[in-house]
């Protein structure tokens, strides 16, 4: 009975989506607009969540769906966003779609260059509200590469990195040249499709190393934290010490942690708060100034 209550009230959370005003838990509200276009594009879209209370906004908090560079879609998340939504009434939350790759397209820069442009919109957006924003990225899977590409990455000229805070990478693949992650099903069209070489690069960087997030960590990279399944057959473990090795050579500061079960069960019934309540810790010491 109780599991039956708890799905009627998200099945009445996510309808009320369509409205526009979502109610939360203790007294939650955000003000939600859907669809809104950031791009010229009909892929670039996100979902704006703005709490009802606009003069103690602490953030923006960016959702990055996963789906393998070439699927998913930001409704994915949407479940997520609302918990996390709970949690963090004090920031406003945008869940972004991009452009996918496909057999005659890429993945970088059309996508890192999207979530420039969403985060642009977005500056602008709280320019007009009256208050300077700081980002907070969340990505699952190819959404948390695209974010620590996004976030590290200092070749690409995005003009809101800067303003990243914090990047929340939940089973992101952080160092594609790994041997483990080329057992991935869909590695040729990664490969293949990864970078557009016919775009100006530098001559003194490998084509492998301008997608790749570890390569770009530096002391000033953004305080992250990871997590990984140790079921997961889609990206592995090894990934989590490949980063964690990177981030503590460079000083960065960082948690991760390992959650039971594969690629998607870190949004279950079990693994979600889990997940939810350690970034609201890692949020707390950064917000404390308890980082080293």
């Amino acid at each position: 009975m109780k599991k039956n209550l708890k799905l009627l009230f998200l099945a009445l959370i996510i309808f009320s989506c369509k409205e526009k005003t979502i109610r939360l838990n203790n007294n939650i509200s955000f003000d939600v607009q859907k669809n809104i276009s950031y791009g010229k594009n009909s892929a670039q879209q996100l979902d704006l969540y703005f709490p009802k209370n606009k003069n103690s906004i602490k953030g923006i908090v960016v959702i990055v769906h996963g789906g393998g560079w070439k699927a998913g879609d930001k409704s994915d998340l949407t479940r997520f966003a609302l918990s996390m939504m709970e949690k963090f009434p004090d920031h406003a939350f945008a869940n972004i779609n991009y452009r996918l790759a496909n057999n005659s397209s890429f993945i970088v820069p059309n996508q890192t260059d999207d979530i420039d442009n969403a985060l642009d919109f977005l500056v602008k957006k709280s320019k007009e509200m009256k208050f300077s924003p700081q980002f907070i990225l969340i990505g699952n899977s190819a959404g948390a590469h695209l974010s620590m590409l996004y976030g590290y990455n200092t070749l690409f000229d995005d003009t809101h990195r800067t303003k990243v805070k914090t990047i929340v990478n939940i089973v992101g693949p952080a160092d594609l040249s790994d041997p483990n992650f080329k057992n991935y099903s869909d590695y040729a069209f990664v490969e293949k499709h990864m970078i557009d070489l016919s775009k100006s690069t530098p001559t003194d960087i490998t084509n492998q190393d301008i997608p790749n997030p570890v390569y770009w960590i530096n002391k000033n990279s953004p305080p992250t934290i990871s997590f990984y399944g140790i079921n997961d057959n889609v990206i592995p473990l090894s990934q989590k010490k490949i980063l964690d090795s990177v981030l503590n050579k460079n000083q960065v500061f960082s948690r991760s942690y390992e959650f039971s079960g594969g690629h998607l069960d870190w949004n279950n019934e079990k693994n979600a708060p889990f997940v939810i309540n350690s970034i609201s810790e890692f949020l707390k010491q950064i917000d404390n100034n308890k980082t080293p």
